[in-house]
């Protein structure tokens, strides 16, 4: 197997964006009701169950042409597509699914909102996208801190709340919920300032809006922090919305990376979760949809 090696940043720039109930009882085979049912997988074929809102990261299957992942990913269960640009939106709703997390290519992980030098570019930018998301009917859209670079955890949480109170009172007024990701400074993304939840936390307690709140990337936090499972219920009011990844390397989240994928999102489950849950891995199998599709298996509790 070829592991591809990528990532988000690079991913983000770069895009513009059944099986049949056939069985052998002896030696008889029972007939299947649909020719159609032997041609594909819907989500009721595979039994899902129906606790988690499964989604999966665009980024991460970016070489299927838009139109057929997004049939693939019907076919599969899923009822969203996550980091979709504007021109990407109306592709995934003629599939049948919704798109989960919206985002453009202004969105930067580096220079964010703890910068004020950025505040002005980043509010027309964001002000507009907002604005699309709601006519669009899409319910959420990401944003990022940005690098500290010598910043202080005070500051930053300063300078976050004044450049995004304007953003945040649009989005109120549009039923749209701005996430901040929480991401790892320690291997993908240097010098990031949100990197572990309680600065997250402090940052949504500081902003004091049900319009933002934070984006617990399993996957991240686990190496910044571990006790995923009692972070997840200790601060469950604070999060809106979840990404899933092997540790380490970003990839499968099977039996091989240290993750227990189905003990987690119980634990996701019983905290009453409503949002969506992304599949955000790097998938190293020849056949990404076949990785994708073992993933929602693990993650359907």
């Amino acid at each position: 197997m070829t592991k591809v090696k990528t990532d988000r940043r690079t991913a983000l720039k770069n895009i513009s964006l059944g099986i049949g109930a056939v069985s052998f009882g002896g030696m008889v085979l029972q007939a299947c009701e649909d020719k159609k049912d032997k041609q594909s997988v819907s989500s009721s074929e595979m039994r899902l169950k129906g606790n988690i809102n499964h989604s999966a990261c665009r980024w991460c299957y970016q070489d299927i042409p838009l139109s057929e992942f997004a049939t693939a990913a019907k076919e599969m269960g899923l009822k969203a597509i996550d980091l979709l640009q504007p021109d990407e939106w109306q592709i995934v709703t003629d599939a049948g699914l919704q798109c989960s997390l919206a985002t453009d290519t202004f969105a930067s992980i580096k220079n964010g909102f703890n910068t004020p030098e950025h505040h002005e570019n980043l509010q027309k930018q964001y002000y507009t996208l907002i604005s699309k998301a709601a006519d669009a009917g899409i319910q959420q859209v990401i944003l990022f801190s940005g690098n500290s670079n010598g910043i202080s955890d005070e500051t930053g949480w300063e300078h976050c709340a004044t450049g995004l109170d304007p953003l945040v009172k649009h989005a109120e007024k549009n039923n749209i919920t701005l996430v901040m990701e929480l991401l790892n400074s320690k291997v993908d993304h240097a010098d990031y300032q949100c990197d572990h939840t309680p600065w997250g936390v402090a940052l949504v307690d500081k902003i004091g809006s049900p319009n933002f709140k934070l984006l617990y990337d399993i996957y991240h936090m686990q190496i910044m922090e571990g006790d995923v499972i009692a972070t997840i219920k200790k601060y469950k009011d604070y999060i809106a919305h979840y990404h899933t990844g092997g540790v380490p390397g970003r990839n499968e989240i099977n039996a091989s990376q240290e993750l227990n994928y189905p003990a987690i999102m119980r634990a996701v489950v019983a905290t009453g979760f409503s949002g969506y849950v992304a599949q955000e891995f790097i998938p190293t199998y020849d056949d990404k949809l076949k990785a994708l599709k073992e993933g929602i298996t693990i993650c359907d509790v």
